[in-house]
């Protein structure tokens, strides 16, 4: 059977399966729980050195909906701990020692100043902590204060705390990224060149989810006012899976650890951020949804799907997707597929037909008996109708081989060289037919 255990950065782990810093880590009763049903570690929700910290005593959470309410993402305005210093590192160190096997990292967030990092350092070692996360990603709140997404925005400022934390703790320094920024491989470079062990990555997207178009006030509203908040879930999935690929595949961070955070919902996602590059995963909103048991399927469905494949650890598919992404102009374009639809599956709903006709390429046509068949020499191979189908695996996109030619036209659709011969950018289109 396939081996989960985990080890990142020197931190040990029984699954690669890390409850992210976030309400569901606040304290010692809640991680108890998440280590009874399974999780392979945690990062402790962030702690700080300002005693001011204050939640809202109204709403905190605003959530898009999907299909049947289901949680596509949820916008939190919560800060961090506002529970005091001392109590939350008696409750690690208790917790640690109860549960040795278990991974325990601690989110941090200090002004930046040496001291007040050099201080809070000191205190979580003794608790015998595994290691530390540097909270450069709220982008609400604390960002405010000078702290969380307002560090991470300057390269420079992750770089000066980076050194400064290496230098002044034994344990392993692992920098939480923000997604609000324009290119995620400066901070990612800069953490790396102040001596992080790692980086953790995405925090939340500063989001309005909603207005309350009776009060004309952002959700969720606090006495009639709103703010912008973080936003997660498994909406920001390909946000995260693109800025760890970018990290992953970049020179000048190749080879620096990732723990990947973002929208993980299922083993499948899990296994999708280690592919590019990810040691482990970290998981917030899906907890949130469905509570800790949800993390027994992810792993036994992780297992099952490495035992089908022949991958006895993690390692031995991590970061094997990251060579197959690549910049748009070396896509090979004359790779020529065309969609196909199982008229045995089709239920005749006419969702690819009306996509098609009234934003596509015109390529789908309809009977008076409303069976619908592709137009070879009008598809363009944008699989809008794969997405916007219902019924899974009714349309597929067929690979054509050279020399295919269309039955309706009797036209080459790919030339012995590969080209599609439709296509504007072949200058052998003209000959081809």
């Amino acid at each position: 059977m396939a081996d989960l255990r985990n080890d990142f950065v020197g931190i040990k782990s029984p699954n690669p399966f890390w409850l992210a810093s976030a309400p569901p880590t606040d304290k010692e009763y809640n991680v108890r729980r998440a280590f009874e049903a399974g999780w392979g570690g945690v990062v402790w929700k962030t702690l700080g050195l300002d005693p001011h910290v204050v939640n809202v005593n109204g709403p905190r959470y605003g959530v898009i909906h999907g299909a049947d309410r289901r949680v596509l993402g949820i916008n939190n305005i919560e800060l961090i701990t506002d529970r005091p210093l001392e109590t939350n590192l008696r409750e690690i160190k208790a917790v640690k020692r109860d549960w040795p096997d278990r991974a325990m990292v601690v989110s941090l967030m200090v002004p930046c100043e040496e001291v007040c990092w050099t201080d809070i350092l000191r205190e979580v070692e003794e608790t015998g902590a595994d290691g530390v996360e540097l909270n450069f990603g709220c982008p609400h709140g604390m960002s405010e204060r000078g702290m969380g997404s307002a560090v991470g925005q300057v390269p420079e400022y992750i770089e000066m705390v980076a050194r400064w934390c290496k230098a002044a703790t034994r344990m392993p320094v692992i920098v939480k990224l923000t997604p609000n920024i324009t290119d995620i491989r400066y901070p990612a470079r800069a953490a790396k060149a102040g001596g992080a062990d790692a980086v953790s990555l995405i925090n939340t997207v500063s989001s309005i989810t909603s207005v309350n178009l009776d009060l004309m006030a952002p959700e969720p509203t606090i006495d009639g006012k709103g703010s912008h908040g973080g936003y997660c879930g498994p909406a920001v999935k390909p946000i995260a899976l693109n800025m760890v690929a970018e990290i992953a595949r970049d020179p000048e961070t190749a080879g620096i650890p990732i723990s990947g955070i973002g929208g993980v919902t299922t083993w499948r996602d899990a296994a999708e951020f280690i592919a590019l590059g990810s040691g482990n995963v970290q998981v917030c909103t899906a907890a949130m949804t469905y509570g800790f048991k949800v993390v027994q399927e992810m792993i036994a469905g992780l297992s099952d799907w490495m035992d089908e494949k022949g991958y006895a650890t993690t390692e031995d598919f991590r970061g094997m997707a990251v060579p197959n992404v690549t910049d748009w102009q070396y896509l090979n374009l004359n790779y020529v597929t065309k969609a196909r639809i199982d008229q045995d599956k089709c239920i005749q709903c006419g969702r690819c037909y009306a996509a098609c006709e009234d934003t596509s390429h015109q390529a789908i046509s309809m009977s008076a008996d409303r069976t619908f068949e592709v137009i070879d020499a009008e598809c363009v191979a944008c699989n809008l109708c794969v997405n916007v189908c219902p019924v899974e695996d009714c349309i597929t996109m067929e690979r054509l081989a050279p020399g295919t030619v269309d039955e309706r036209t009797g036209r080459v659709v790919v030339d012995d060289h590969g080209d599609w011969t439709g296509h504007p950018n072949n200058p052998g289109a003209v000959a081809a037919e």
